[in-house]
């Protein structure tokens, strides 16, 4: 399987639901940016059927978030806040300092390596375990180098395996 998250599965929103979304998702970070007492300007963008909320700036003590466990659970609580207020499911993406760009450059490296071992005769490659959101950038990124992808595995253990086409 190539595409491991079918748009079928998700309703399509409109801009405005979207943009709503990403609203109510900067709100509930604002909240939690001034329990922790943490500067952060918030920025709201729509882009492939998604909402993506990105905070910027602010000290150091942002830095801490910008791990990619913390970003996964800070965008695990906000969808369901979203989703609390909203009723549905959203697919909103949270970026904490940049940590999303930051991450895809090393899940480009992994494809990168993962290539040149298939390049020197290995039959797949196995990488490591990866949310949904990483797993659909890594699906991306070698269905683009004309190779193929599938899912394995279940919850937090799911992981890719890359083989020629």
């Amino acid at each position: 399987m190539t595409n491991e998250t079918s748009q079928d599965q998700f309703e399509e929103l409109s801009l405005e639901a979207l943009e709503a979304d990403g609203d109510l998702a900067a709100d509930y970070l604002e909240g939690l940016l001034d329990i922790a007492d943490l500067d952060g300007d918030l920025d709201i963008e729509v882009r492939n059927q998604r909402a993506y909320v990105s905070v910027n700036g602010g000290d150091t003590g942002l830095d801490a978030l910008a791990n990619p466990d913390a970003v996964q659970a800070l965008q695990d609580l906000t969808r369901l806040a979203v989703q609390a207020k909203t009723g549905r499911f959203t697919r909103l993406i949270v970026d904490i300092g940049g940590s999303r760009d930051a991450r895809a450059q090393q899940l480009t490296s992994l494809v990168d390596a993962a290539v040149a071992q298939i390049a020197a005769g290995k039959d797949e490659v196995t990488l490591e375990a990866m949310s949904s959101y990483e797993r659909k950038l890594v699906h991306d990124e070698v269905a683009e180098r004309g190779y193929v992808s599938e899912s394995i595995g279940e919850g937090r253990g799911r992981r890719l395996v890359i083989r020629p086409a």
